[in-house]
């Protein structure tokens, strides 16, 4: 069975610190609950789950959706969001890890990107210089979404197919965040081989997409 990669890159920076952060942990777990409800994702998809803050961490490798276990996320009291290591740490994880078609063997289906921050990159010049990087590497889809207050969207829109935007950072918008993370990512493993990047699911009110 051909696999469906889905990266996932979480902001775990000073900000997220306290509800932010928990917030995020009810909304991956609701996100994992749906999926595995869902057969075709069960056969299908793959997760990866990279955190950034001064550091970046791959906290689990590309991962069978039915083993993946949600790690600890924790966060540190303060200190920059390097954003543009943590793609570039992505770059690593993605040439490493999926498997690309050779004229005798079908390899996975194009990876999915979903990046949540609630600020911009400190590493500015770095994150800039990435970007072509990434979308080098045949994402079918990037969704970056840019929660609360001071997330700027400009920042994420060269990086992203699309962009959405969080008014708040409680339990409840990031629980319907990642419920519609789930349907597109659930959409995307009913697609497969197909213009995906066409057909996202409605976002519910609490999710506004900029572009």
């Amino acid at each position: 069975m051909r696999r469906l990669p889905i990266y996932l890159l979480m902001d775990t920076s000073g900000s997220m610190r306290g509800e932010p952060i928990e917030a995020v942990k009810v909304g991956l777990q609701a996100m994992l609950t749906s999926l595995r409800q869902d057969p075709q994702a069960l056969e299908t998809v793959h997760l990866s789950l990279i955190t950034f803050d001064k550091d970046i961490k791959v906290l689990v490798p590309l991962s069978p959706l039915e083993l993946f276990k949600l790690p600890v996320l924790e966060t540190p009291d303060s200190g920059p969001t390097h954003l543009g290591a943590a793609l570039e740490e992505l770059c690593h994880r993605v040439d490493s890890e999926v498997l690309r078609s050779t004229p005798d063997v079908k390899g996975d289906w194009m990876p999915m990107l979903f990046v949540l921050t609630d600020g911009s990159p400190s590493d500015k010049m770095a994150y800039r210089e990435v970007i072509p990087k990434v979308r080098s590497r045949g994402f079918s889809t990037i969704i970056a979404c840019a929660a609360g207050s001071k997330a700027k969207t400009d920042e994420l829109q060269p990086l992203a197919d699309t962009v959405v935007t969080l008014d708040t950072m409680d339990a409840g918008t990031f629980a319907t965040y990642f419920k519609w993370v789930s349907a597109t990512i659930g959409s995307g493993s009913n697609s497969v081989g197909s213009a995906f990047s066409a057909t996202l699911p409605a976002p519910p009110p609490e999710v506004h997409v900029v572009v």
